[in-house]
């Protein structure tokens, strides 16, 4: 199975998503949930009409394939704003306020090790909220 890259963005008021390396399909949502939903239509919407209209599908979206999506470090860290404060995030990632305050303003990049870092950090505590039953 093929796995296609989804770029979320933030954009003015909302986000946006690309298919990386795929011309010609972008979606916009308020969440993470309506940009997927919103993306599975607009690949649905484009292969329907490649189909009626006799043009090429792109390969990649041929046969079987995966979404994977994917926000970079500032995106995620506006989308959660109101979830995620920087002293939590510091305690989980290890990564200082003031680094964080740089990264979700968009002043600075996180090196590929902090970007990691931060990912994994969030992915445990995933891990961590779905093996507790209330």
């Amino acid at each position: 199975m093929k796995t296609i890259k989804v770029v979320i963005e933030r954009a003015d008021k909302n986000y946006s998503a690309y298919l990386d390396g795929i011309d010609g399909i972008v979606t916009t949502g308020k969440t993470v949930d309506e940009i997927k939903s919103n993306m599975y239509e607009a690949i649905d919407a484009l292969v329907e009409e490649c189909t009626e209209l006799g043009c090429n599908v792109p390969e990649e979206l041929q046969g079987d394939f995966e979404l994977v999506f994917q926000m970079d470090v500032k995106s995620l860290l506006d989308f959660y704003t109101g979830i995620f404060s920087k002293a939590g995030l510091e305690r989980i990632t290890g990564i200082n306020q003031k680094q964080l305050w740089h990264y979700s303003s968009g002043n600075r990049k996180p090196r590929p090790e902090q970007a990691l870092k931060l990912e994994s950090a969030l992915h445990k505590l995933g891990k961590e909220l779905l093996s507790i039953n209330l």
